[in-house]
């Protein structure tokens, strides 16, 4: 069981860093997936924050997917995710390193269906802004993923 979910964790490694390869050929390390794995909880949570304000201005108990503060540019990279999606099929990695976000209200489920697919357009995201800011990088260094965590937090 332990070398099955040792396998299972390993092709998942691999389709992250092809995912990464594609969006801003860029190259990631152990620590590299840390780091993204915490980026993707942080703006997830920071999406939900913003969509439990947006709910409980309308008076509403249930944060629904209308809710979350989606970006044009953030839809546009879900949307590429979902092409990149059916071939890599993060969507059981993606979905479990979200799970359900602390709330203090309700998370529909179809707004919990979707962060998946939020998390694969962060991610997306986060690689292309390496590659806007440093037409260069290979591999991200910590400062890298400091800016890039800095630049994100101004914006979403």
């Amino acid at each position: 069981m332990a070398v099955q979910q040792g396998r299972r964790a390993i092709a998942t490694i691999h389709r992250l860093e092809k995912m990464f390869r594609r969006a801003g050929d860029l190259d990631l390390d152990k620590s590299d997936l840390e780091r993204l794995e915490n980026f993707v909880r942080r703006k997830v949570q920071d999406l939900v924050v913003r969509g439990e304000a947006n709910a409980k201005a309308n008076s509403r108990d249930v944060v629904e997917p209308w809710d979350l503060p989606i970006t044009k540019g953030l839809q546009e990279t879900i949307h590429r995710f979902r092409l990149i999606n059916a071939e890599l099929q993060l969507t059981d990695y993606l979905g479990g390193l979200i799970g359900s976000p602390p709330s203090d209200l309700a998370i529909g489920d179809e707004t919990q269906a979707r962060f998946f697919e939020i998390a694969g357009g962060l991610c997306l995201a986060l690689a292309e802004t390496f590659k806007i800011k440093d037409q260069d990088l290979n591999n991200p260094t910590t400062k890298d993923w400091e800016r890039a965590y800095r630049l994100f937090d101004l914006l979403l």
